[in-house]
């Protein structure tokens, strides 16, 4: 079994994201200032947050026979701006490493 990556707290937002704009980490709104920061292009959260990552071939045949699920923590960041005039959803941004 593949073990799951460490949790981070930053997200890279796309280039051309511009203030104002809308934070959800699973569909949940977050706060600017009360759940995370802006610093330098990415976005600051105050508590770690962690993805799955890549499943190995024997849970992928667990899951295919039934046996078993996959019940590790998975959590996306959204964030909804303007582009041109235009509502945009930038979804399931890339974490970014503090190494």
């Amino acid at each position: 079994m593949e073990p799951a990556p460490a949790p981070a707290n930053r997200v890279a937002l796309p280039h051309d994201v511009h203030e104002p704009f809308e934070v959800y980490i699973n569909g949940v709104v977050q706060r600017q200032g009360a759940d995370y920061v802006i610093e330098d292009g990415t976005l600051v959260f105050n508590r770690p947050l962690a993805q799955e990552g890549k499943l190995g071939f024997w849970r992928w045949l667990s899951m295919l026979l039934g046996i078993a699920g996959t019940y590790r923590k998975h959590e996306t960041v959204d964030v909804i701006y303007t582009r041109a005039g235009r509502k945009v959803v930038a979804s399931s941004l890339p974490f970014v490493s503090d190494a």
